[in-house]
């Protein structure tokens, strides 16, 4: 009753003179007059004006649909739609009509009107999903009409449906009685763009609560949907393209991030200097009517044959009127579509908004058929520009679908590649400043490792890998006076430049106090001291305290073949591995200090003998250290890869480098392998020197006939002079006792040691002055010369040559 109350209809019969002879309740609640008061009048009388198109006479009209004014009985007048139906008997004579009024802007009549010219899709289907009503925009939508659908199954009038995501759920609606949403993506027949549709629907329930029907709604949601689409696109591309630090990788990121889901092919040609880390070419270099020669960096397609990725080697020139050669040119991107396309959707706010030639840059699209003859529907170039600098030149390609390009795809790919051209750019920065690092770095290490016979020496060095930037480890060999040799490995703190020329510092610097003779802990001292400086002058002006951001860790060890003695001492650098002869590793009883650039804090020096042969590894932590192992695993397992029975210390370089080192290197690595000799005991002389003058004929004698007896009698004459002049400078300057050595090794070694500290000096001796010209004689005879201190004096030597 409430319904009927709220929504009144009021049914009229009209004879065939336009007379009243029946009248509803409705009619009552309607209009207020009742059947008593109506029927017999005119059914003009209670029309209250003439519409438009009413018929002018007292008959209705068949079929006649429209808004009438009516009187109502308390004076006032009721817009009612009129609906007029014709009656006839049995012999088919005309009867009259019926007549049916309903409020205008009541229910159901103005909700009939809201749904049906609703511009979204409405449908109601009973539960096998046959066709109860559907609006007119739904008839649209499926092309059909409304006559064409009613009463049919929807999976039988839509079989490519059957199956799919829509159907099955408005199946389950209907079955669980449980509301749905559905987002669906579909091409309209005949157009080029992909729609996608929200969809909500629902079950229709009865007064007892049973479901009697499933109704839907949808709307064309494309401009949002695809909007959503190339953002979470752009988001995909902005975690995924430049995180290598490397130019082919980050051109095939590019490659890989927009297939499948924008484009089914995508070519990244980028210019050979750019891959080489140099700077772009600039637009001065391309002469008109040239090709302009680049190399393709990546490739990547939706399918297998186009899915492989070619090496830089890969040449494509593009002709100077080509749309790449253009493009590079102006610093512009074309779009180019295979054939004219369509308006887009019709339907609320589909693709062809984004397809409207409005929204489209002067100059595109560009219509050319010659490309279907490549497989492509389209494709859209771009130019890889950053920082103002013309990188190369990027295609999106479409081949396996019929969607054309529209502007917000250009507006995409072009964004794409904006974010891409920044990150190589970045790639190609850090490639040449890696270059610089990495060369600035090989040239400060050893280019071969000097001739020396105390020991059989083999060396690796391997930077970071490509993500990585260089760092400062270093290694050296240094030949020391007395046929002495220095092994030497550190490490700068941080990578880089910094690191790598602060490197070239130290390895100065130790060489430096190396030629000084220091022992291994005060050579570590001096070193210490060098860095404080060094990390003074890289403080910013007006800061008192060490920042800590320069320090390195050093380990200086030295070898004497003669004694068979080897002495190190480290500054926070991992000890050396000692392998004997017989495959023992003898433990090394050692303290190491702090790094370098700490201060204040005391070098141990530690000394062993060593077996002939025996095998020494120094390295840096990158060799033994990485993300799967703590530094103790590493030195277990370094310990287990060295073989002393190697023949080749080469060979075992390689050996240990492959089995120690990950395939992703973040950190840099030195490895210094070194074999021991003894010096054969009768290649070396030594004798006792009274000191008294009177003696140094008797040691020079000495001394000829013991480099006679090596059969070096061609260096009788100049050892017979510097014997003479150290031993008489020592007995003269220096205090007892006094001890001569000849060690032949790759040279004659002549030394002469004393308990003085008091080391001489070279100087040249002036016209009258009587004496000073004894070391200037010396070094002139001899290759080299110098001094040295020991715990109880000092050792003055000089070598000769043997040829």
């Amino acid at each position: 009753m409430a319904a009927e109350q709220d929504a009144p209809t009021a049914t009229v019969v009209v004879d065939p003179d336009g007379m009243v002879s029946g009248w509803s309740e409705g009619g009552r609640l309607l209009l207020g007059w009742t059947a008593e008061e109506t029927v017999g009048r005119p059914v003009t009388d209670l029309i209250a004006g003439r519409p438009p198109g009413f018929p002018e006479h007292h008959g209705i009209g068949s079929g006649l649909t429209g808004v009438v004014p009516l009187r109502h009985r308390d004076g006032s007048t009721v817009d009612a739609v009129l609906t007029a139906h014709p009656l006839r008997g049995a012999d088919g004579r005309a009867l009259g009509h019926v007549v049916t009024a309903q409020p205008w802007g009541r229910r159901p009549v103005i909700a009939d009107r809201a749904f049906e010219q609703c511009p979204f899709a409405l449908g109601v289907y009973d539960p096998e999903l046959r066709f109860l009503w559907v609006n007119a925009s739904a008839c649209r939508v499926m092309a059909h009409s409304e006559e064409q659908v009613l009463g049919e199954k929807y999976r039988e009038l839509f079989p490519e449906l059957d199956d799919m995501a829509y159907t099955d759920r408005l199946s389950e609606v209907a079955r669980t009685g449980e509301p749905a949403r559905l987002i669906t993506v579909f091409r309209p027949l005949g157009s080029n763009y992909a729609n996608a549709w929200a969809t909500s629907m629902w079950p229709v329930r009865d007064a007892e609560g049973r479901v009697r029907a499933v109704a839907n709604w949808g709307f064309d949601m494309s401009a949002e949907y695809w909007a959503r689409q190339r953002l979470l696109l752009l988001n995909k591309a902005s975690g995924g393209i430049g995180r290598t630090l490397d130019v082919i990788g980050t051109a095939r990121e590019l490659a890989r991030t927009p297939v499948p889901g924008f484009a089914d092919l995508v070519s990244v040609d980028l210019f050979d200097e750019v891959l080489r880390g140099e700077e772009p070419p600039s637009a001065s270099a391309f002469a008109p009517g040239e090709s302009i020669a680049l190399s393709r960096a990546a490739h990547h397609g939706a399918k297998r044959d186009t899915a492989g990725e070619p090496g830089p080697t890969t040449r494509v020139s593009h002709a100077p009127g080509s749309v790449a050669a253009r493009c590079m040119a102006t610093g512009r991107s074309t779009v180019e579509l295979a054939a004219e396309p369509g308006q887009g959707g019709e339907w609320a706010f589909g693709p062809g908004l984004a397809a409207d030639p409005a929204h489209w840059p002067p100059g595109n699209p560009v219509i050319d058929g010659s490309i279907a003859g490549d497989g492509l529907t389209g494709r859209i170039t771009v130019p890889l520009r950053a920082r103002g600098a013309l990188l190369g030149v990027v295609a999106f390609s479409r081949r396996d679908r019929p969607e054309a390009f529209t502007a917000d795809d250009l507006i995409l790919a072009e964004e794409l590649t904006a974010k891409a051209a920044v990150a190589v750019d970045n790639a190609r920065r850090y490639s040449r400043e890696r270059t610089t690092a990495l060369t600035l770095q090989r040239s400060l290490l050893p280019q071969r490792l000097p001739s020396q016979e105390a020991i059989e020496v083999a060396s690796r060095y391997l930077p970071a890998g490509t993500g990585a930037d260089v760092g400062g480890d270093w290694f050296d060999v240094i030949p020391l006076s007395g046929a002495r040799v220095a092994l030497v490995v550190g490490d700068v703190v941080g990578h880089g430049l910094h690191a790598s020329a602060s490197m070239g510092r130290l390895r100065t610097a130790v060489r430096t106090l190396a030629d000084v003779d220091l022992p291994p802990d005060e050579l570590l001292t001096h070193l210490d001291d060098l860095v404080l400086h060094l990390s003074s002058d890289l403080q910013p002006a007006g800061q008192s305290e060490a920042t800590g951001e320069f320090g390195a860790t050093c380990l200086y060890s030295v070898y004497d073949p003669v004694s068979r003695r080897f002495t190190m001492a480290s500054a926070g650098h991992p000890l050396p591995l000692i392998i004997s002869p017989d495959g023992t590793r003898p433990p090394v009883h050692a303290q190491p200090g702090p790094p370098l650039g700490i201060g204040g804090l005391p070098f141990e020096a530690t000394e062993l003998e060593l077996a002939e042969g025996s095998l020494l590894a120094l390295y840096t932590d990158g060799l033994v250290a990485s993300r799967e192992r703590d530094v103790d695993q590493g030195i277990a397992e370094l310990q287990r890869v060295l073989d002393h029975r190697a023949t080749s210390m080469e060979a075992l370089c390689d050996t240990v480098m492959d089995a120690m080192l990950p395939e992703r290197r973040t950190d840099d690595t030195a490895l210094l392998l070194a074999r021991t000799h003894a010096l054969d005991p009768h290649h070396v002389a030594d004798w006792d020197v009274e000191p008294d003058p009177s003696q140094v004929p008797r040691v020079r004698k000495f001394a000829v006939e013991q480099v006679d007896a090596w059969g070096l009698e061609e260096a009788s004459f100049v050892t017979e002079l510097v014997v003479s002049e150290l031993v008489t400078n020592a007995i003269r300057y220096g205090e007892p006792p006094i001890r001569l050595r000849l060690i032949r090794d790759a040279s004659l070694i002549c030394e002469v040691s004393d308990a003085s500290n008091t080391a001489p000096h070279l100087r040249r001796a002036r016209t009258f002055d009587e004496g000073g010209r004894g070391l200037l004689l010396v070094a002139q005879l001899t290759q080299g010369w110098g001094t040295r201190q020991t715990t109880s004096g000092k050792t003055i030597w000089c070598a000769q040559a043997l040829h």
